[in-house]
């Protein structure tokens, strides 16, 4: 799920930006996302606010990136071994964003005000590369476009519904999943047998 763009940075810019976002991260446990300012986190670094701007326009920027790189991680570790085109890989995925986003605890309504939009976008982004990415794998070359737009819907259906049930937890995780796969596998153009079976 990394992007080429990803593979292809040169370690020096590579160990700049795990720096700047591990600084980044340190700072988010004792401050919030608002009082953060960009010489707070090139100081954490050891880094200068010049570096900082080579790498990222500001720090909602790098706040987007340290998401982008948690949930890489999440959702690697989570679908290692499973093909995304199938019913079992779409409800691991569902799972993922799931267990991502109820790890934003809600105790600070101003993180979750800030935060959340960019959360919800970072994470939908990453979901629609991973899906275009496998949409296309076996797909003829006239059905690209509806394949991407498949995998475009597909992203935003999954991320609207999970940051809504986030919102208002009323469903567990599991009935959550069971509710929106059935929506999200024709979206997908992928047949639904045995798709709700368990975990």
């Amino acid at each position: 799920m990394e992007t080429e763009a990803a593979c292809n940075l040169d370690p020096r810019v590579k160990r700049t930006r795990e720096m700047l976002l591990r600084a980044f991260e340190e700072l988010l446990g004792s401050k919030s996302l608002q009082a953060i300012s960009v010489q707070d986190i090139a100081e954490r670094s050891t880094l200068n606010r010049a570096t900082f701007y080579d790498h990222y326009t500001d720090k909602f920027a790098l706040f987007q990136d340290l998401i982008g790189e948690k949930f890489r991680s999440a959702f690697m570790a989570r679908m290692a071994e499973r093909p995304a085109q199938c019913p079992h890989g779409i409800r691991a995925l569902i799972e993922t964003v799931c267990d991502f986003l109820a790890g934003f605890p809600s105790r600070c309504q101003e993180f979750q005000r800030q935060a959340g939009p960019l959360i919800e976008s970072t994470i939908r982004e990453r979901l629609r590369e991973f899906l275009v990415a496998g949409a296309l794998r076996d797909c003829p070359a006239r059905d690209r476009t509806n394949a991407e737009l498949r995998a475009t819907l597909a992203a935003w259906a999954i991320c609207g519904a999970a940051t809504e049930w986030q919102r208002q937890q009323t469903q567990s995780r599991d009935e959550f999943v069971d509710a929106v796969l059935p929506i999200v596998l024709p979206i997908m153009g992928i047949r639904s047998e045995g798709a709700t079976a368990s975990h």
